[in-house]
């Protein structure tokens, strides 16, 4: 089995995994452009051996391809070619949808990511439906990142900040007629105890989601649907 090399892109770092190695990070950010990216990969990945990456983007991406600048980073990144700047077959897939997918165990998940924003994702067998829901409007004319990400620790306090989150995610719950939601993100880790239908994700999963992308069937197709 082909070794791949995972790439987790948030809003103040990037991680990098592969299988027998210590994670490895360094910070991204406002200033971060395609170029620095492909330069900072590159430089901290040179004494590992892979085959393929996966690259989860937090921005939305359709085919592959990010359609759209993230809020977080710098300008450039839409339509950018991973795979001729880094010289490897490259899977590009939304940050929140890369963890969702190596959460999902049975059933019909929501996946939500709880960081600077809010990601999202649903999963269903074999199926994977990366979502948007961090711009839903909600209370006060504002969107519901603006709650549930770090603007809404900041806006709110810790306590009561985790009582909107409980609140949120399980109206969220009940729209999707999810069996089940995982929590990830940076921000879980503020919750000691979820209610009964709410799991907490793993820091692994990014790198399972990641490692499960390039999974085929015995026929040689892709395992998993993205839509």
């Amino acid at each position: 089995m082909n070794k791949t090399l995972v790439v987790d892109i948030g809003g103040t770092h990037v991680k990098l995994m592969i299988e027998g190695a210590d994670q490895r990070a360094f910070d991204s950010g406002m200033r971060m452009q395609p170029a620095d990216f492909v330069a900072r990969v590159k430089e901290n990945t040179r004494d590992w051996n892979f085959e393929n990456i996966s690259i989860g983007f937090p921005s939305p991406v359709r085919g592959g391809q990010i359609i759209r600048d993230p809020k977080h980073l710098g300008p450039g990144w839409a339509g950018f070619d991973f795979g001729k700047s880094l010289g490897k077959p490259v899977h590009v897939i939304n940050d929140a949808a890369m963890q969702a997918l190596g959460s999902y165990h049975d059933g019909r998940m929501l996946f939500l990511g709880l960081g600077t924003g809010l990601g999202s994702a649903l999963a269903f067998e074999n199926m994977l439906f990366p979502l948007e829901l961090g711009d839903l409007p909600y209370r006060d004319r504002d969107i519901i990142e603006n709650f549930l990400g770090i603007p809404g620790i900041e806006r709110l306090g810790e306590e009561e900040w985790k009582r909107e989150v409980i609140f949120a995610v399980t109206q969220l719950k009940k729209s999707f007629v999810a069996d089940y939601v995982v929590l990830g993100g940076g921000n879980v880790h503020r919750f000691d105890q979820l209610p009964e239908g709410i799991e907490r994700g793993k820091n692994e999963n990014a790198f399972l989601g990641g490692v499960r992308l390039w999974e085929t069937k015995a026929g040689g197709d892709r395992k998993w649907q993205i839509f």
